[in-house]
């Protein structure tokens, strides 16, 4: 028996089998295309997501024979859905977080509904990725598709819907839409009305690790699936990834580090305060039931490396090829081994915390003619981690303290960023053994609903370990808290400058 974790994310999709005891027993990944038909957008195709999925799900399958899948479940990116019609056609491609066609609708939302009753309703501060300016769009520019839709779903309850299942969501992929009352877990019917559609056009929430159904065996069939795998809700990719780094308990963060770097702190209860609505945290449910998140992140994050990588990494590229090293490495090997003197503002699409700038841009400043590779390198990677660093300020503020971060995802494999990152935290970096801590959560989610383990805290305790940790250097810590009071002042000073350009 193996429980399986399904990750739909933003560039690919990874489905990953674990034994009972937390053993990754296979694995597939699949990358699909992100498409921008227009500056500034940014969209997938559904159909190709599904087969991509499809793809991962039969490899994984093949290979765990010996141990059959008897349960999966879902994560997925935030506020993205799909559009069906009543045959269960797709209807459109599907705007992702960071498109940013949406952002001539937050000065509506701001005069007919306000940002303080929108933050009251949902936890989320009113911004252009939400899934509701998604569809006023829709309707607004498509209205002949807006009308054929049957339902629109977000990439957990598609996936289930593909499987065979009625589409059900959980109340953190819901969180994400600013249509959830965060307070009664349903679909706030006050905030539909003003997109114009009703509930029964949305899947029904559920807290996750539900269980939904089983997948039906002629669809098992067709999918190269075993007969009878149990099927489970998942959650939204960030406390999906924090459950499975095992963070539970107040005080302590998941940082989630691969296309968007996200820091997720847990607590009690909903923390609903100006100084959250001020800097556009939002706080909603965590898949651990009963406790909540906030979270802070970047849009650009990781992919700004992939675009150094594929813009200035032909070398790096050529050389991973020849050797099979990953190319990562061989880029974080030739970076400079101490704190430059540059200052990287990660603006390279919208921004995300604090300031929800479409019209923001990236910079790098402090260049000479004698700053080599290696420094822009690191400086790529000091200036990901100090946006990241204000926000885990602002939480400290708000009264949402951290203490410790529990590294996941990608780019936490490279000792070197972890490195950085204590240093400009000024916190532990500790890494879970199980990197890919998403489909973990998923799996602890799957077998908890099952019957497999007990509790979620049993699961935990069960399955996550603590591998490597970094503690701050004492020394960069000084020399990068400096440097953090002028990072501060560069979008400030250079906003004006970047929304007339």
């Amino acid at each position: 028996m193996s429980l399986l974790g399904l990750d739909v994310g933003t560039t690919g999709c990874k489905a990953t089998a674990f034994n009972v005891d937390g053993a990754v027993l296979a694995s597939a990944y699949r990358e699909y295309p992100l498409l921008s038909p227009q500056p500034g957008w940014a969209e997938l195709d559904s159909a190709r997501v599904w087969h991509d999925v499809k793809d991962c799900l039969a490899q994984v399958a093949q290979a765990t024979k010996n141990d059959p899948i008897s349960a999966l479940a879902v994560s997925c990116q935030g506020e993205a859905t799909t559009p069906l019609d009543e045959h269960g056609n797709i209807l459109d491609t599907t705007a992702v977080s960071f498109d940013t066609r949406t952002a001539g609708l937050v000065s509506w939302w701001e005069e007919h509904v306000g940002r303080e009753r929108i933050f009251e309703i949902t936890g989320q501060p009113l911004a252009s990725p939400f899934t509701a300016l998604k569809l006023q769009w829709m309707r607004q520019n498509k209205p002949e598709v807006f009308a054929k839709v049957r339902k629109f779903l977000f990439y957990e309850d598609f996936i289930y819907h593909q499987l065979g299942l009625e589409p059900y969501t959980d109340y953190t992929v819901a969180g994400r839409s600013m249509f959830f009352d965060v307070r009664a877990e349903n679909w706030s019917e006050e905030l539909l009305r003003h997109v114009g559609i009703s509930t029964d056009r949305l899947a029904k929430p559920v807290p996750s690790g539900t269980v939904i159904g089983t997948i039906p065996d002629k669809k098992a069939d067709e999918l190269g699936l075993p007969h009878g795998i149990q099927v489970a809700t998942g959650g939204h990719d960030q406390p999906t990834q924090t459950l499975g780094a095992g963070v539970i308990d107040p005080n302590v963060a998941s940082y989630g580090i691969g296309t968007v770097e996200c820091i997720v702190p847990v607590f009690q209860e909903p923390v609903l305060n100006k100084t959250m609505l001020d800097n556009n945290i939002c706080c909603y449910h965590h898949t651990y039931s009963g406790m909540y998140i906030a979270l802070v992140y970047n849009f650009t994050g990781g992919q700004l490396f992939r675009w150094y990588r594929d813009t200035f990494g032909d070398v790096e590229k050529m050389e991973a090829e020849r050797t099979g090293k990953d190319v990562y490495d061989i880029l974080t090997g030739k970076a400079a081994d101490q704190p430059t003197n540059l200052l990287v503002l990660p603006h390279f699409t919208t921004t995300g915390v604090p300031h929800f700038d479409n019209n923001s841009r990236g910079a790098i400043l402090g260049m000479t003619l004698g700053t080599t590779k290696g420094e822009v390198i690191r400086g790529i990677l000091e200036g990901i981690t100090m946006e990241l660093r204000l926000c885990v300020d602002i939480l400290d503020k708000a009264g949402v303290p951290i203490e410790e971060l529990r590294a996941t995802g990608g780019g936490s494999k490279s000792d070197y960023w972890m490195q950085i990152k204590a240093d400009i935290m000024g916190r532990p970096v500790r890494l879970p053994k199980v990197s890919e801590s998403g489909n973990l959560g998923c799996a602890m989610l799957a077998g908890t609903a099952t019957g497999v383990y007990r509790s979620l805290s049993e699961a935990a305790e069960q399955l996550i370990t603590i591998g490597k940790s970094f503690e701050p250097n004492e020394k960069n810590v000084r020399y990068y808290q400096d440097r953090l009071g002028l990072y501060a002042e560069i979008y400030p000073r250079l906003r004006d400058l970047f929304h007339r350009m």
